[in-house]
């Protein structure tokens, strides 16, 4: 079974979002395109909502968001129980997301990004697994501090 992640952004990061998509699905992926595709200004807490709560209900295995700076989407995404969203700048920050911190979702500043590095980040996250061990210890109790809110 392919694994499903949800995709969105906002206007300023519509050509980030397809570059994204494109990498995703030739690495086999399913994609949900949850949005938006124009200039017009939206609100990004709407589509860090979308991804968000397909990813905690289980109807994603994962994200990737985007914005201008991807602060407001990071933000905004971490709001909700059972999302860990890591604003990414580089490959390695991609990689120790996934292995020390169990991110499920990926934000990227849009804005910021060339084409290049986006492909190498997204590659990077999908492809670099959790290590568990003493981080497993830290994500649990990411998880107490949700539920004791």
């Amino acid at each position: 079974m392919r694994k499903r992640i949800h995709v969105g952004c906002d206007h300023a990061a519509v050509a980030a979002k397809n570059v994204v998509i494109d990498e995703l699905r030739a690495r086999g992926f399913d994609v949900d395109d949850v949005g938006t595709d124009g200039t017009a200004s939206v609100d990004y807490p709407d589509y860090a909502e979308k991804v968000g709560r397909a990813v905690a209900d289980g109807e994603a295995c994962c994200g990737v968001l985007l914005c201008g700076s991807g602060i407001g989407m990071s933000i905004a995404a971490n709001k909700i129980a059972g999302v860990r969203a890591a604003l990414v700048h580089d490959v390695t920050g991609a990689e120790l997301s996934r292995r020390h911190n169990d991110a499920n979702v990926l934000v990227l500043g849009g804005g910021m990004l060339g084409d290049r590095l986006i492909r190498e980040i997204v590659r990077t996250w999908v492809e670099s697994d959790f290590e568990g061990g003493r981080h497993s210890l830290r994500i649990d109790k990411i998880r107490a501090l949700e539920r004791n809110k």
